[in-house]
């Protein structure tokens, strides 16, 4: 049998993968998880968070959250990491539960990354423009829906 016929070794498709892991971590998730960081970071030192608080407080409240969740939505909605990752530095500094992060999970993912998407994927396939908030608010909805569920859940 020649090697052109011969299926590859294990340790040949776990390399690649590993390699292949390793770019998408360096390339797309730290990075995502960093900036989400440095969004906290920032929305600490200049004040803004306890301020994005109070106006999400209302539509959090609906979740059992407290308004500061709101971030997590918000950067989940540009980048699902992002979400993760602002997550975590509130968890970090004591703005958000463990149950806050389990009410959150469903939204982050439901509606995760949609503004890459809009672009990555809608875009490319040809979907007209009208029909983008469509999809993006049913996306929305059910990321709603699904933090409610959780609520009750947890």
């Amino acid at each position: 049998m020649s090697s052109e016929n011969s299926k590859p070794m294990v340790t040949d498709v776990f390399v690649k993968g590993a390699i292949q892991g390793w770019g998408i971590a360096t390339h797309s998730t730290i990075p995502n998880v960093l900036m989400a960081f440095v969004i906290i970071r920032v929305l600490n030192v200049a004040g803004l968070l306890p301020i994005l608080g109070d106006i999400f407080r209302p539509l959090m409240g609906l979740f059992g959250l407290p308004g500061e969740a709101a971030a997590v939505l918000i950067a989940g909605w540009m980048s699902m990491g992002g979400g993760v990752g602002v997550a975590a530095a509130l968890f970090d500094q004591g703005s958000l539960s463990v149950t806050d992060c389990a009410i959150l999970a469903p939204g982050i993912y439901l509606m995760g990354s949609q503004l890459q998407y809009m672009g990555r994927c809608l875009g490319v396939i040809g979907t007209r423009g009208s029909m983008i908030p469509v999809l993006m608010g049913v996306a929305i909805i059910n990321a709603f829906i699904g933090m409610f569920v959780m609520n009750i859940i947890v």
